[in-house]
């Protein structure tokens, strides 16, 4: 099993060029103590520090205090102008490395979070498909028992993201459509009474019966009301965003399009700052120009990265599973076998979505570094912990070379050493 490397407490990133919420800070400083960043700024304002000599990444000789007793070992990390940013935060994800978060145990858990960390990805949504009621409450009871044992060594579980399924039978995508039901409250009362805290997002087509007194409870106990998988027309999901949906999955994908005489779900989505909007930035399921044109109108902490990986993301072509739907992977693309227009997740890493946001969609450093840490983790409502290189947060770091690729992962403090 794959650990999280150093069990220094202590440690430094220096030569960074630090990805801060508000700039990028040359020949940066970022201090570590006890899994928390105590300091994120210039090198001339850094306060005093155990360092090492030399500058490079190793370990250094035990420092002796007065009391003659010995500070814990301190690590230097040189990032040789390179990027150092906020770990990444996946709310949109169905598996990796052949595992599916619909077959969740400890073993399947821990494949897929080792994998995404190794991409970059520090936190994360354990992500359902539509299906039978008992199966997903097979899932939730296993995220959860996971959850509590703390025992994460990948990417944390800060909850579960439920897609569907309570979604429209016109717009299925990839999810099975036997499974589809119309929104049930009790559900969702009975699974947040047993797992209470673990639901963080529910994915629904606004248009359905009963729809909006569901959202209406969710916004209520503090669950994100997404729209998707939906043939809502613009006015039904403003009436939605007036009962508290505020938040679109997988934007332009599975929803009604924009049209101007009928702006449908993706106009409302476009239009309005209280919804927040998933992107794919993968060139597959969204047009770069789509991206960037999307990314134009949702500037205040409302564009969300995801990768809505499934399990053939880290692996190459072939037959898999998404939920207990067969996919197809032929080229990196992956579909529905029987029809291969309909897309199935993706094979996307947030790295590699995190680069495209910059290189094909023209984004800056810091608002893609936005999409993928900050803005997750406000809507999650977990940015006072994480998202941002600032003190007192937890040290979910990214370092990576001039040429974007990861160097070093750090979750909670700790070193990730990969799989």
């Amino acid at each position: 099993m794959p650990t999280s490397g150093s069990t220094s407490a202590t440690y430094q990133i220096v030569n960074g060029r630090i990805v801060t919420p508000t700039q990028i800070i040359d020949n940066g400083v970022v201090q570590v103590e006890n899994g928390l960043i105590r300091y994120a700024g210039t090198a001339a304002e850094a306060p005093a520090f155990p360092s090492s000599v030399d500058g490079t990444a190793q370990q250094t000789d035990h420092i002796e205090k007065d009391s003659g007793t010995s500070t814990p070992d301190v690590i230097t990390y040189d990032a040789a102008g390179g990027l150092v940013i906020p770990g990444f935060i996946d709310i949109h994800v169905h598996g990796g490395m052949g595992q599916d978060f619909m077959d969740s145990n400890p073993e399947v858990l821990d494949t897929i979070t080792n994998f995404h960390a190794s991409q970059g990805t520090t936190a994360i949504l354990a992500t359902t498909m539509t299906a039978p009621h008992d199966d997903i409450d097979r899932v939730l009871e296993q995220v959860h028992a996971y959850v509590q044992a703390n025992q994460m060594p990948g990417a944390q579980v800060e909850g579960v993201h439920l897609e569907g399924p309570f979604i429209s039978p016109k717009w299925p995508g990839a999810q099975n459509p036997g499974h589809i039901v119309l929104p049930n409250v009790e559900w969702l009362e009975q699974w947040h009474a047993a797992y209470p805290g673990l639901i963080k997002q529910l994915t629904l087509a606004p248009e359905r019966e009963g729809a909006l007194e569901l959202i209406r409870w969710l916004r209520e106990h503090q669950i994100t009301a997404a729209a998707g998988h939906t043939d809502a027309t613009y006015e039904q999901i403003m009436d939605a965003v007036d009962a508290g949906l505020n938040h679109a999955v997988h934007t332009f994908n599975a929803m009604t399009p924009l049209h101007h005489r009928k702006p449908g779900v993706a106009g409302a989505v476009m239009g309005t700052p209280a919804i927040h909007a998933e992107i794919i930035a993968d060139g597959i399921h969204v047009h770069p120009a789509a991206v960037a044109l999307l990314a134009q109108l949702k500037q205040n902490h409302n564009l969300i990265l995801i990768t809505d990986a499934m399990s053939a993301a880290g692996l190459g072509d072939g037959d898999y599973m998404l939920g207990d739907q067969p996919v197809k992977v032929i080229n990196g693309v992956a579909t529905l076998p029987e029809d291969s227009g309909t897309l199935a997740g993706s094979r996307l890493t947030m790295i590699e979505g995190f680069r495209f946001l910059i290189e094909q969609a023209g984004l800056s450093v810091l608002r893609a570094s936005e999409a993928a840490s900050g803005n997750p983790a406000r809507q999650l409502g977990i940015y006072d912990q994480t998202g941002s290189l600032e003190a007192g947060k937890r040290a979910d770091i990214l370092m990576l070379d001039e040429q974007m690729n990861l160097q070093h992962i750090f979750i909670k403090g700790r070193e990730f050493k990969g799989q």
